[in-house]
């Protein structure tokens, strides 16, 4: 069973910035596309960004494009998410997932394996 373990959350200043890391526990997950998503108090879980497996592909959800970077580093088994200039809209809980066909999705369905969360916290 794959699993993943998020960390890197906090509380921090509009402006401020962050990075999320996502561990993922087998060596398979090098051949698999990851996604970040967030899920803000009393609204559905969205996604955030999402990466192929050779970190060559990359998409962002507008609302963090130009803020957040997504990358890997498939010889640690790990993904980040870079969070700068963040605002207090971006406060929610933030998990990443693995999915199977390496290409990476912008949507929640398609993933196979997903972290906890962490929790990221904005103050104006």
């Amino acid at each position: 069973q794959v699993q993943l373990v998020e960390s890197g959350g906090g509380l921090v200043q509009a402006g401020g910035s962050l990075r999320l890391s996502c561990a993922v526990s087998e060596r398979t997950v090098r051949n698999y596309g990851m996604g970040w998503f967030r899920q803000a108090p009393g609204k559905e879980r969205e996604f955030a960004a999402t990466i192929s497996w050779s970190g060559d592909i990359t998409y962002y959800a507008d609302s963090v494009k130009g803020r957040f970077t997504i990358s890997r580093d498939n010889a640690k088994n790990t993904v980040y998410l870079q969070m700068n200039s963040l605002k207090p809209e971006d406060t929610a809980v933030y998990y990443c997932a693995a999915e199977k066909t390496g290409w990476g999705k912008p949507d929640l369905w398609g993933y196979n394996y997903w972290g906890q969360g962490t929790q990221v916290t904005v103050s104006s």
